[in-house]
């Protein structure tokens, strides 16, 4: 077989020269503490600077996931061109889960493609050989090492706590409102949710809602939960307190929600009913005297008075709770306080979402 000298020499000077023409790069980590706090948001930083755009390279880095002894959360990944040269950053947080030394010790594999190379080189010689060729570089990204300690509270971070409640003093059966937000940052995830048990007071509680950001400082936010308190006598919300350790002084803290006494008044006076009693029938006594003047006792006799007509006050209390309410929540607390086993059926339908507006719910309530 007849060897061409000449491609073969090609070629072997685009093996032995392909480091000098690809692009040079160099790495960096950086982390923010030699010691924390188990939970304690950890930022890790690492850094790719090329000599000239790096346009050879692919980079294979993705450290991402949760391992046996810390997760690893991605706070950003960013790549830039300055004055032509290539810089690719990433950014991460890191939760330790157990006390002791724990290193970072990440891989990294740099893919470079030669293709343009070979183009450049051969000048766009010989088309129809593609000689795309990929080189890959295993390498170990500098060691990260950071010292953990056991804390004295399971949720670390800087809080504040905010309490928005209703008004102090509530008819009997109307629901007392109460929202819990805790603010600021840190593990917002070890939050517990909020129960509350008190005597002869029915209470309903929604699912704790998180407005959350990751930032260098870990997550960043707001934490909240809301309640509705039903009772037909006063009650107290006792003191309620929620600890927590902050990592920069070390100190175990605590968010109090301070006692809450409310004050439960009669649902409504007889005075303030919209449907008053009424005389269903008025009869005038000089129209009696008229009829007694020309009728005769016995047709006065065959004269049938009405009765006046008895109203059914729990009913009109219910149905005037009925007209002001505002929600499907509230119908529920109504209806569960009225007649649970009366209106099981439009209860359960209200909780599986088959009845899903108030229109809908007032007619079967209505119709049952």
């Amino acid at each position: 077989m007849k060897i061409n000298l000449g491609k073969f020499f090609l070629y072997l000077f685009i093996i032995f020269n392909i480091q000098l023409i690809a692009s040079e790069y160099k790495w960096s980590a950086s982390i923010n503490k030699k010691s924390a706090f188990i939970n304690e948001p950890i930022y890790l930083k690492y850094i790719c600077e090329f000599n000239d755009s790096g346009s050879l390279y692919t980079i294979d880095f993705n450290p991402i996931g949760k391992f046996e002894k810390y997760n690893i959360l991605v706070l950003k990944e960013d790549e830039k061109i300055i004055n032509n040269k290539r810089i690719n950053t990433y950014e991460y947080i890191a939760y330790v889960k157990e006390k002791g030394k724990v290193d970072f010790d990440f891989d990294v594999v740099m893919k470079k493609t030669t293709q343009d190379s070979i183009v450049e080189l051969t000048g766009g010689m010989d088309n129809d050989m593609e000689m795309e060729q990929f080189f890959n570089t295993y390498l170990k990204q500098k060691l990260l090492s950071v010292n953990i300690q056991e804390s004295k509270s399971s949720l670390l971070g800087d809080f504040n706590i905010k309490i928005k409640k209703d008004k102090l003093i509530k008819k009997a059966f109307s629901p007392f409102h109460l929202e819990i937000k805790i603010n600021g940052s840190g593990n917002f995830q070890d939050i517990k949710d909020i129960k509350f048990d008190i005597n002869n007071v029915k209470v309903f509680s929604q699912k704790p809602t998180q407005e959350l950001s990751l930032t260098k400082q870990g997550y960043t936010g707001t934490w909240s939960q809301k309640f509705a308190f039903v009772a037909d006598k006063d009650f107290s919300i006792e003191e309620f307190k929620i600890e927590y350790m902050n990592p920069e002084d070390a100190l175990k803290k605590n968010l109090i929600i301070k006692k809450i006494d409310v004050k439960v008044t009669k649902a409504y006076e007889k005075e303030n009913l919209l449907d008053k009693e009424e005389e269903i029938f008025e009869f005038s006594y000089d129209y009696l005297y008229l009829i007694l003047s020309f009728i005769s006792g016995f047709i006065l006799a065959k004269i049938k008075f009405k009765k006046e007509k008895t109203i059914d006050n729990d009913s009109i209390l219910f149905k005037e709770k009925l007209n002001n309410v505002k929600s499907l929540d509230e119908l529920l607390i109504i209806l569960v306080l009225q007649d649970c086993i009366k209106y099981d059926k439009i209860i359960k339908e209200i909780e599986n979402k088959q009845i899903t507006s108030l229109a809908q719910a007032k007619k079967s309530i209505f119709s049952s």
